[in-house]
Parts: C-alpha cells; sequence; structure tokens
C-alpha cells in the first residue's frame, strides 16, 4: 500500500504550553480531498497551524512526503511543496491582482513557468482576468478569495492547506470555488486538506472527512458516510 503523502500520528500542539489539539491522526493520499470538518473551536484552524509550524507541537509526528515536515520554518514550507491559504483570505490589498499573483512565484527560478501557471489560475478562475489590474481591496468577497487561492497555486504546490475558504461568501460562489477545487484535484493531482464549517460544502468534493471536537479526531471516513451520519452531524456539527 502506497504511504499517504501527509500522515499525522499523535499530534499534540497549543500555544503557550496549553494544548488545543489531543493525539490526532490523519492520512492524506496523494491525489485526494480530506476535508476537516467542526464546530468552531474543534481545532480546525489550530490543526493547520501546527502542520505550518505556527503553534508549538509537544508530541506526535507530522510526516511529509516520507521526511519529518515538524521543525521545518514556514517560508521553507512552499518550497517543500505545500502552501497555506490562512483564514480571512490572505490577500495583500494594497497590490493588484497581476501583483498579488507574482508574489506567488516570485522565488522561483523558472519565470516562464511562473507566467504559465498564472494564466492557468486566470483560466481557473476567470472573474479575475478582468480584475487583473484592480487592487486587492477592491474585490469582492469572492473574488479575493479565487485570488488567495490562485496565489497559492501558482507556486505549484502538491499540497494546498485551505481553511474556511467559504467563509462569509454567498453559497452560489462557494459551489463555484469547491468544484473548481475538485476539478484542479482530478486534472493536475494536487492535494487539498480542507478545514471547513460548512460540511455540506466540505463532503461535496471530499474523497474523506475527518470531524474534530475539542481538539481530538471523533470520527474519520469517507466524506459520503461522514456527510450521510445524522447522530454525527447532530452530536457534532450543529445541525
Amino acid at each position: 500500500m502506497t504511504a499517504p503523502l501527509l500522515q499525522v500520528r499523535g499530534l499534540t500542539a497549543g500555544y503557550g504550553g496549553a494544548p488545543v489539539l489531543h493525539d490526532v491522526e490523519l492520512d492524506v493520499p496523494a491525489g485526494s480531498i480530506v476535508a476537516v470538518v467542526g464546530a468552531n473551536g474543534a481545532g480546525k484552524t489550530s490543526l493547520l497551524r501546527a502542520l505550518c509550524g505556527t503553534i508549538g507541537v509537544t508530541a506526535g509526528s507530522i510526516t511529509w512526503d516520507g521526511s519529518e515536515l515538524s521543525g521545518t520554518r514556514t517560508e521553507d514550507l512552499v518550497r517543500r511543496g505545500i502552501a497555506h491559504v490562512p483564514e480571512g483570505r490572505g490577500v495583500i490589498t494594497e497590490l493588484t491582482v497581476e501583483e498579488n499573483l507574482r508574489l506567488g512565484h516570485v522565488w522561483r527560478k523558472d519565470k516562464a513557468d511562473g507566467r504559465r501557471a498564472t494564466d492557468e489560475v486566470y483560466a481557473m478562475f476567470e472573474p479575475l482576468v478582468r480584475r487583473r489590474g484592480s487592487a486587492g481591496h477592491q474585490l469582492s468577497g469572492g473574488e479575493r478569495q479565487m485570488l488567495a487561492i490562485g496565489r497559492a497555486l501558482v507556486a505549484r504546490p502538491r499540497l494546498l492547506l485551505l481553511d474556511e475558504p467559504s467563509l462569509g461568501l454567498a453559497p452560489k460562489v462557494t459551489a463555484q470555488i469547491m468544484a473548481l477545487l475538485r476539478r484542479r484535484c482530478d486534472e493536475t493531482g494536487l492535494t487539498v486538506l480542507l478545514v471547513e464549517q460548512n460540511v455540506r460544502s466540505a463532503m461535496s468534493i471530499a474523497d474523506h472527512g475527518v470531524v474534530l471536537s475539542l481538539g481530538r479526531v471523533v470520527a474519520s471516513d469517507t466524506a459520503e458516510r461522514i456527510g450521510a451520519d445524522d447522530d454525527l452531524r447532530h452530536a457534532y456539527l450543529g445541525f
């Protein structure tokens, strides 16, 4: 059996010595979308921060493509093929769409491929084409989310860590972004670890679902089974 691209075992992490994640375990196979869902305060965002090294890990292991990831500097993650889109749409609002995308590949030596990657993002997120000269603060919420994801994708990551992409967006825009992510994975082999509070939206595109509650994994199964489990939804997901 092929080892997962990302493997988390016994992860305990938190802030200032106070753990908020407890013995978390999950696997993310290459080319898949794994959705981590849960109510507010479940530890979803903290999980991504632990993977990125921005909160303290006190126990457990994070294995990326067969090598230990713990201790990797945040700025080196992109070079190792990992891109993080944080909650709140990480867009530099003073810069234009084009400038934001250019930042996504500024470190790459192959400038021609960087331009190709930018063109691919424009093809994927067509609303950005007519806004390429607009500053980030002039964009709608949906356009900002597209730009944040696009800026991550121009670095050609193997793994995209995506935190609450539906936050504050209209259902139609959320559905559009989710569908585009699923298509990107199917067409390019991109792997996504998706953190979401919108369970229906996440499970509609995910291969596997993980439910967090108070920093612990309480369920891990196919997305279809997680989405169809009424008892699980009522107990941990609030609907």
